[in-house]
Parts: C-alpha cells; sequence; structure tokens
C-alpha cells in the first residue's frame, strides 16, 4: 500500500507514544496548533469546533468523543475536522485532571458532598469494562448476570462525571474559542498576504521576461532592417 509505513512498530510503541508522543508533548501541541491553522475555513467556524471538541473531551463519553465532537460542531455550524483535532484537548497528561475534577463537582452539584478518591476512580473505569463484558457473556452462557457494579459505576462515577464536566467544558472551550480565533484569523492574513506577495513576484518576473524577450526581437528587426 502508498500509506503503510515501511518500518512496523511494536505494540508496545505505539502504546508508550499514546502516553509520550515522540518528539515530546510540545511539539505534538506545535502539530495541533498547526493543523487547525491550515484549515480551510474561516475563523470562527474552526474556533467552533475547537469549543466542540474540548467540551466533548470534558465528559466521560470515551470511544465517543469523535462522534460527539462532529455532532456538536455540526449543531453550532463549526468545523467538524477542527472539533476532531480538538479532542487531542483530553490526553494522558491533562485527563486525570479533568476526570478528577469533574467528578467532585458533579458530586458536589448532586448533594453528595462527600467525593471521591481518584484511585478509585481509576479502578472503578478499568474494572466497568470487566463487569459489562461479564453481563454480556453471561446472556449467552449458564453465568449469572450482575449488574449492581454497573449501577453502583454509573451512579457514583458516570452520572457525576458527566455533570460535573459540563461546566468545566464550557468554560475551557470557551476560552479555547477565544484563543483561536485571532490566531487563526492572523495567520489566514498572513498566508494570505503572503500568497498575494509571492503572485505579484509571479506576474512581475513574467513582465520582465516578456519585456526582455520584446528588446531582443527588436534588436533582432532593428540589425536586420540594417543589413538590407
Amino acid at each position: 500500500m502508498v500509506f503503510r509505513r515501511r518500518d512496523r512498530r511494536p505494540f508496545t510503541t505505539v502504546l508508550s507514544e499514546l502516553v509520550y508522543p515522540r518528539g515530546g508533548w510540545w511539539r505534538a501541541v506545535q502539530y495541533i496548533v498547526h493543523r487547525l491553522r491550515r484549515l480551510p475555513d474561516p475563523p470562527h467556524r474552526i474556533a467552533r469546533g475547537v469549543f466542540a471538541g474540548v467540551l466533548i473531551s470534558c465528559t466521560p463519553l470515551f470511544g465517543l468523543h469523535f462522534i460527539g465532537a462532529g455532532v456538536i460542531a455540526w449543531a453550532i455550524r463549526g468545523n467538524i475536522l477542527a472539533a476532531l483535532i480538538a479532542t487531542f484537548f483530553g490526553n494522558p497528561v491533562t485527563l486525570p485532571f479533568i476526570a478528577y475534577g469533574s467528578v467532585e463537582l458533579g458530586h458536589w452539584m448532586l448533594g453528595d458532598p462527600s467525593g471521591i478518591g481518584f484511585e478509585e476512580i481509576l479502578q472503578s473505569f478499568s474494572g466497568v469494562w470487566t463487569s459489562f463484558y461479564h453481563n454480556v457473556r453471561a446472556l449467552f452462557t449458564a453465568e449469572i448476570a450482575d449488574w449492581a457494579g454497573l449501577r453502583h459505576f454509573f451512579d457514583d462515577i458516570f452520572l457525576p462525571y458527566l455533570i460535573g464536566g459540563l461546566l468545566p467544558g464550557i468554560v475551557l472551550g470557551m476560552i479555547c474559542y477565544y484563543a483561536t480565533l485571532p490566531g487563526v484569523a492572523a495567520y489566514q492574513k498572513l498566508r494570505d498576504r503572503q500568497r498575494r506577495e509571492r503572485i505579484e513576484r509571479a506576474i512581475e518576473k513574467r513582465q520582465k521576461a516578456a519585456d526582455k524577450e520584446r528588446r531582443r526581437a527588436e534588436k533582432v528587426a532593428a540589425k536586420v532592417e540594417d543589413d538590407r
């Protein structure tokens, strides 16, 4: 295939680069910003897409962030590709802070001041998939399904995370919106000016070449006239 890598990366390398990208996080952030600036859309639509991607990244809808970002961007008439790129906001560095803060805020908003520890949040997310797989398998085998664990996860983790993540998601999304808007606008103006300058230089170069050719032709014609 044309786009297949020549050197296949080991699975462990792929996992490690999900946690720490090749070249470091700063280079990854620079690449994301570069891609956002080069999107062919008005700045306000790109900024709306960024808002959608950041907002959905603050929710516990893991595995559905791309779909959710695209739906929100479509609903607010934002750039869908910008929304997909902006889901990078929820990365292994920021996600622990987002998860813990959202769950704590959600418990407070639901009237439960007890809260929950970060380690318990991690254990709940890791255990919910095991419990879900067991219950699905129980539908087709003689095993007994137990949905109590999933209900505990929904009441203590998922619902507080979802409710508590909306407010930080909106706030962070608005911050990223207003940070993206002038940056993209300035980049597009600079790109348009450079494009006009390249076109003007090309026209000027072509005009000089045409004038040179015209003068050469005039000299040849004058020489022929003199020879006669």
